[in-house]
Formats: C-alpha cells, sequence, structure tokens
C-alpha cells in the first residue's frame, strides 16, 4: 500500500502545505476522459488548458505536497505568454524577478555581457526568476477552482495497460488501490516517468559525465538579478559556476564537480560549505553569512523519446525528453509540449479532429526536442567538454577571449527559445508566407504588440483559432464571415478579429501594407495561414490543414 510522506518539507523561505489523500472512488473504479499523471508544473498546466477547453480530466499525484527545492527556477517570456493564457502569468510576475543580461566570466574577468532582446511591445521582460514549488502552488490554487480538473494527491500509478481504445490504470493508494481507466493518458511525472518504465520505452540522446551541484543559498548580495557564469574560477580550475538571484533572498549556485567525486562526498556539509564560501569570496562577499535552504546532484543529459504519442499515451515535459539545465529549456520546453498538446487532444476528445491531430504533436515537438537536444548538446560540451579534445578546443576560447572580440560570442548561452514549426503539415498548403518581408512566419508564434497603456494583442485567451483580418469590420467579405460561421457550426471555435488602419503598429510587425490581409493562428497562437487577401476557398483549406483532416 502507497504510504507517501506526511512530513512537510523542509526550507527556510516557504512553507510546504500537506494535502490529504485523496479518497479511492466509489465502488474501486473510476472512468475519465483523460488522466494525467505528475502535478508538477507540466501536469498542472496541461490539466487548466484542458479544462479551459472543457475536458474533464482526472490529476495523479503521488506525493501529498508540492516539488522539494528550488528546480526549475528561470522562465521565458514565451513561458509566460502560455501561462498567462491558463490565468498563471500574475502569480509569477507579483513574486518573481525578471531580467535580461548575463554576464561570463573567465577566471575573475568579464569577458562578455549578453543582453536579451526587449522592446515596449512586450509584456513580458526576456526572463523571470521564481522557485518552481512557489509556481506550483499557484497553479494549485488554480486546479482548485477548476470543477473540470480532478486532483488527487497521494495516487500512484503501479500499472498502465493500452486497450487500444483507451488506458487501464492500476492505482495504490494510501487507503487501497483502485482500477482507473480513460480515454486518453498523459505523462508529466518527470524525468523517473513511471509510465515510460511501465510501458518500457528508451530516450535517445547523450548523457554527460560532468556533475553539478545546485545550492540555494540565503545570503545578502548588492547584485543585480543577472546571470553569472564563472569559466576556470581560481577555486574550482577547469570547470564551471554559475550564479543566479532568487525571490525570498536566496540564490542559486551551481558547480562542476570535479571527476570521480560522489554525490555524498559533493553534498557532505564541509564539502558544500568550503565550495561556497570560496564561491562568495570570488565575487567580493568573503566572509558573508549564509544559511543553506537546499542542495541536489545532477548530470547533464540532453534526451528524447523518439516519439511523444504510444498508443493512447501521451509524453509532455521530462517524461519525454531530458534536457541539461544550461539555457534553462526543461520545464520551457515542457510548457511548449503542454501548450501544443492541449487543443489537439481537446478536439479529439470532443469528436471534432481525429487521430491524426495528435499524431502532428508528436512529429512537431519530437522535432523541436531533436534541435533543442543539439543546442543543448553544444553548450553542454562547452559548459562540460566530454574528451580531451574538447577541453583543449574549449581552454583555446577561453584564453582568446580575454584579448579578441570575435571570440566572445561563443560564450552566449542560446537560451530556450520558441519554437517555430515551419515544416508542420498543419500549416496551409497555398497561403502566400513567401510574398511576406515582415511579420510571423507561417509556423512561427504570434508575435505581440502592445495595443495600450496595458492592453496587448496576445492578452485574449487562446480558445480556439483566430482570424485576424486587417481592415475595418464593415470591410470584411461576407461570404469569409459566413465560411467562419460554418466551421463554428462544425464544432471549432474560429473567433474573427478586426485589425482597423489605426492599429498601425499591429500592421508593421504583422507586415502588412494594404487592408484585406489575414493571419490564422492556431489555439496554441502558431501561425498556420497567412495572406495578402483571404478568400472562402483559401480559409477552409487552410482549417483543414490546421485539423489535419484529410
Amino acid at each position: 500500500m502507497h504510504q507517501p510522506s506526511t512530513e512537510p518539507r523542509r526550507s527556510i523561505y516557504h512553507t510546504y502545505r500537506v494535502h490529504p489523500a485523496a479518497p479511492v472512488p466509489a465502488g474501486g473504479t473510476d472512468d475519465a476522459p483523460v488522466v494525467i499523471v505528475g502535478a508538477g508544473p507540466i501536469g498542472l498546466v496541461t490539466a487548466l488548458d484542458l479544462a479551459q477547453r472543457g475536458v474533464r480530466c482526472v490529476l495523479l499525484e503521488s506525493e501529498l505536497q508540492v516539488s522539494e527545492g528550488s528546480r526549475a527556477i528561470v522562465f521565458t517570456r514565451r513561458s509566460m505568454e502560455i501561462l498567462q493564457q491558463v490565468g498563471a502569468d500574475a502569480a509569477v510576475t507579483r513574486q518573481g524577478l525578471p531580467w535580461r543580461f548575463g554576464n561570463s566570466y573567465y577566471g575573475t574577468r568579464r569577458v562578455y555581457r549578453m543582453e536579451a532582446p526587449y522592446d515596449a511591445h512586450d509584456r513580458f521582460l526576456p526572463m523571470i526568476n521564481l522557485q518552481q514549488q512557489v509556481l506550483e502552488e499557484a497553479l494549485v490554487e488554480l486546479i482548485g477552482a477548476q470543477p473540470r480538473v480532478a486532483l488527487r494527491w497521494g495516487h500512484r500509478v503501479v500499472g498502465v495497460r493500452d486497450t487500444g481504445d483507451g488506458v487501464v490504470l492500476e492505482v495504490d493508494t494510501p487507503a487501497g488501490a483502485y482500477t482507473q481507466r480513460c480515454g486518453w493518458l498523459i505523462a508529466c511525472d518527470g524525468a523517473r516517468s513511471a509510465v515510460r518504465q511501465l510501458q518500457g520505452l528508451k530516450m535517445e540522446g547523450d548523457a554527460y559525465e560532468g556533475r553539478f551541484v545546485i545550492a540555494d543559498i540565503r545570503v545578502d548580495l548588492p547584485l543585480p538579478t543577472e546571470r553569472l557564469a564563472y569559466f576556470d574560477p581560481p577555486w574550482n580550475r577547469g570547470n564551471t559556476v554559475l550564479m543566479h538571484r532568487e525571490p525570498h533572498g536566496i540564490w542559486r549556485v551551481d558547480y562542476q564537480l570535479p571527476p570521480g567525486e560522489t554525490p555524498e562526498q559533493a553534498l557532505a556539509p564541509e564539502s558544500l560549505k568550503a565550495r561556497i564560501d570560496a564561491q562568495l569570496a570570488l565575487i567580493g562577499a568573503a566572509g558573508a553569512p549564509w544559511m543553506l535552504d537546499w542542495s541536489s546532484v545532477y548530470s547533464a543529459r540532453a534526451m528524447t523519446l523518439p516519439a511523444y504519442l504510444n498508443g493512447r499515451v501521451l509524453y509532455c515535459g521530462d517524461a519525454a525528453h531530458l534536457l541539461p539545465i544550461f539555457g534553462v529549456r526543461g520545464a520551457n520546453t515542457g510548457f511548449q509540449d503542454s501548450q501544443n498538446l492541449g487543443w489537439k487532444l481537446a478536439l479529439v476528445v470532443q469528436g471534432v479532429a481525429g487521430r491524426a491531430l495528435l499524431d502532428t504533436y508528436s512529429t512537431e515537438r519530437v522535432a523541436a526536442a531533436r534541435e533543442i537536444v543539439g543546442e543543448a548538446g553544444r553548450s553542454t560540451r562547452f559548459m562540460t567538454p566530454p574528451t580531451r579534445g574538447f577541453r583543449l578546443l574549449r581552454d583555446a576560447t577561453l584564453s582568446l577571449s580575454l584579448t579578441q572580440e570575435f571570440v566572445r560570442p561563443l560564450f552566449h548561452w542560446r537560451t530556450s527559445r520558441p519554437h517555430e514549426y515551419l515544416a508542420s503539415p498543419l500549416n496551409s498548403p497555398e497561403d502566400d508566407d513567401r510574398l511576406f518581408d515582415a511579420g510571423p512566419r507561417t509556423g512561427a508564434p504570434m508575435v505581440n504588440v502592445r495595443l495600450d497603456a496595458d492592453r496587448y494583442l496576445m492578452d485574449a485567451r487562446a480558445a480556439g483559432f483566430t482570424l485576424l483580418w486587417f481592415g475595418t469590420a464593415d470591410a470584411l467579405p461576407a461570404d469569409v464571415a459566413d465560411a467562419a460561421r460554418a466551421w463554428r457550426a462544425r464544432g471549432v471555435v474560429l473567433e474573427l478579429t478586426c485589425i482597423d488602419p489605426g492599429q498601425a503598429d499591429v500592421w508593421q510587425r504583422y507586415g502588412v501594407r494594404s487592408g484585406g490581409a489575414a493571419y490564422l493562428l492556431r489555439p496554441d497562437q502558431h501561425v498556420c495561414a497567412r495572406w495578402f487577401a483571404v478568400t472562402p476557398h483559401r480559409l477552409d483549406r487552410a482549417m483543414r490543414a490546421a485539423l489535419a483532416l484529410a
């Protein structure tokens, strides 16, 4: 019988709440359209997204409280845009620390300063720091107000059987076991995914030998919220150290371990103290008092499942891929998985689209993961050279950076970015994408635009497809409006938004020069067609492509 811990996790800044284990369903069995395993940030966001689209789901979490330690702490602008769609952005901006600059040091000398792009049309700064467990608590609060989601704490999945027309789960709880049936199962249960193991699936990619310690400390440092990366610091020769400011007076210190040191040795109190003291001395804070909140050891992995759809089971976040933390790719990539999956699964559950649409979740997101794995691999090989040859190349780059300006951009850490589905089968086969000389390409996410003091183009919840029509409402062709109504009659949410000529910034940023142009946006805010002139036939063709209809 599953017995999760009922002791609150320890923290010097966060009070953990232990939830009561959910009761076993009456009769010892239950049915649901969708079951999600894992109430981490990806599972919680996926549940909220599906619920907003009208899909009832059960969310199973084996523990009784949110995750231990800060874990993911840096969330990108794109992640904030996704969190905005489920109503969670305000909780992050209220507590988080936004930033846009990163500094790279060779030894003690700064050799590169990264500046992430930002302008007045961006609602969110490029990055914001907030501890993962704080975000999870905010998402749990939103789940509590969502009647379509049943969050069951203390329920551990111990068996998975795909029947072809659904999935049967065996679930263990403190009150006994039961059977859970569902039409679709989403595995969001992290790097050690029980669902993945029960299905016998293996990831492809590389696991790197270098190990890092993560240590969260409370310390008062008069430094701005900027990323600090130290290559070959005097106290950790040949290795790398990273630092990030977190809310609540916490600083994250990541430092690379020498070969052969075990996690037990690395996390010994005397080892942690000596190394953290050395790093504080390096940044001019020798002797500063500090207190440890949480520490862990990780190794960098750049791996992905070859497919994220296995029968009736879908994989999302770390259950689908494992990415190095360099470049803040883990949770940020997972949020993009969730956003891609939610609308597609909702339309399939509601009978509007078929399984072919879910196949595109796998093809689009596996392609994104493989691209990210390649980028992450390059970053990881620079941070933790796996061979003598890579180390010689890295060290040569470091040495040259002291005197040669052209070398310094190599320190750019290739941060997580929005993926563009440029080769997606959901893109329109006959739009005007190649004729535009500006604006988001077909397959790219839409571009935000400030409309007035505190209103932006992306603020509207993306309940379904959106046709952005550039022109006045009275100029919208009646037959195009009729075509949109016909799709709504088929159960597809397709909203019409008119961008009149007075909204010049939107026209400019979307590459529109005259009235009559249009962009068709998917429910995940990616462009699937754009035209200088839209007709009912072109709209219908684009909608059929976007829904993977034959």
